[in-house]
């Protein structure tokens, strides 16, 4: 039926050739294309922070949703980019992205204005004046078992890693911060304890049955928040005589299995400094990477332990012993440093060792997101550092 109305128009106002083709053209399109997959706003965020959750992300950075078009929102194509420069935005808009997923948060310090004035306000207003919105994942992807310093691993060769510095679980196992432990002899005792503690809040106990020199006693292990900790122990000092064998014991988030910032790895087997700069360059596909011998070190001595932090590593990798560290920055000193403890140093420039993890990334978020969202890697997107 469209397709006869077409006809029709043309022979009516004979309408040139070309624009008749045009409209044919568009209007197949509409006709014959299913439906493309799309996602609404809140639910594709909601799955992107399942994928990698924003608490593993370092406390001082900025993450997540950075610019929200007003609600209702639709996503139908996803761009991935390691920066959000002019030129990725301007593609983004050629390329109806609906949504930005930004390595890098382009909002990084608090913006007092959102003028013309600057070039990370001027992509603020493009967003928003394009309903496009921003998300950034950053260190989240960073500690993430499936992120950025897991797939640089993956250059090295064969190797077993572990991050350098571990994540831990955004909340505590058990109710509150400390435990504080002791013994009771009587019954009154323990009554008059729980007494005084049943009005505190944020308290959890649990008692059990403890021998000491042979005389049958009461243990109590109490859970209870920093603030509820010094009622507690109040009321213990005040009442010293009736308890015996206190303690009272911090307790630490547990930490989460191969998440955390950097990564240890230990290959399978050993080889040549020279022949790790080789995979390292073929892994990043960069012709040329910037090498710091270690003292007494030669291109053919031994690499066994690689540590690397992908982006700028002065921080995770201080300290850490290994024959060799793969980061993309370090400052001068540092550099200075790890060359004297006999460590080798290889920089890659900052965004060089993150850039790659984005063709991984595109498939891995295809399959958690079921293929709801059209994903599309920058074309734009490069390390503004060049050799010349």
């Amino acid at each position: 039926m469209l397709l006869s109305c077409v006809r029709l128009v043309s022979q009516k106002f004979q309408a040139p050739q070309s624009l008749v083709s045009r409209k044919f053209q568009a209007l197949q399109f509409l006709v014959s294309s299913p439906s493309r997959p799309f996602m609404d706003l809140k639910t594709l965020v909601s799955s992107l922070n399942d994928f990698a959750s924003l608490s593993l992300a370092e406390n001082w950075d900025n993450v997540g949703l950075l610019v929200e078009p007003s609600p209702p929102h639709t996503v139908k194509t996803l761009l991935l980019t390691n920066d959000l420069t002019k030129e990725v935005m301007e593609e983004a808009l050629q390329m109806k992205a609906d949504l930005i997923l930004s390595y890098h948060p382009p909002i990084f310090r608090p913006l007092k204005r959102i003028t013309w004035n600057t070039w990370k306000e001027r992509l603020v207003i493009r967003a928003l004046e394009n309903r496009v919105g921003i998300y950034s994942p950053h260190t989240a992807y960073d500690a993430s078992p499936q992120g950025v310093n897991n797939w640089l691993a993956k250059g090295l060769g064969g190797c077993t890693s572990l991050p350098i510095h571990p994540s831990k679980a955004p909340s505590y196992p058990t109710t509150g911060t400390h435990r504080v432990e002791f013994n009771i002899n009587d019954t009154p005792s323990m009554d008059k304890f729980m007494s005084a503690v049943k009005d505190i809040p944020d308290v959890s106990i649990t008692t059990f049955s403890a021998r000491t020199d042979g005389e049958e006693q009461i243990r109590v292990s109490l859970n209870c928040t920093q603030k509820a900790l010094l009622r507690v122990v109040a009321f213990l000092s005040e009442n010293s005589h009736l308890y015996q064998k206190t303690e009272i014991l911090s307790l630490e988030k547990p930490l989460l299995l191969n998440t955390g910032m950097g990564r240890l790895c230990t290959l399978a087997e050993s080889v040549s400094l020279a022949i790790m700069i080789k995979r390292i360059k073929g892994h990043l596909k960069l012709p040329h990477v910037r090498l710091a011998l270690g003292v007494g070190k030669t291109l053919e001595s031994q690499i066994k332990v690689v540590a690397l932090c992908a982006g700028s590593g002065s921080s995770v990798l201080q300290g850490v012993e290994a024959d060799l560290y793969l980061t993309g920055e370090m400052s001068h000193h540092d550099v200075l440093d790890a060359a004297a403890q006999g460590i080798s140093v290889i920089l890659c420039e900052h965004s060089n060792t993150e850039r790659g993890f984005l063709s991984e990334l595109q498939d891995t978020l295809a399959a958690h997101l079921e293929n709801k969202v059209n994903i599309i890697l920058s074309e734009k997107d490069r390390d503004p550092l060049q050799v010349v």
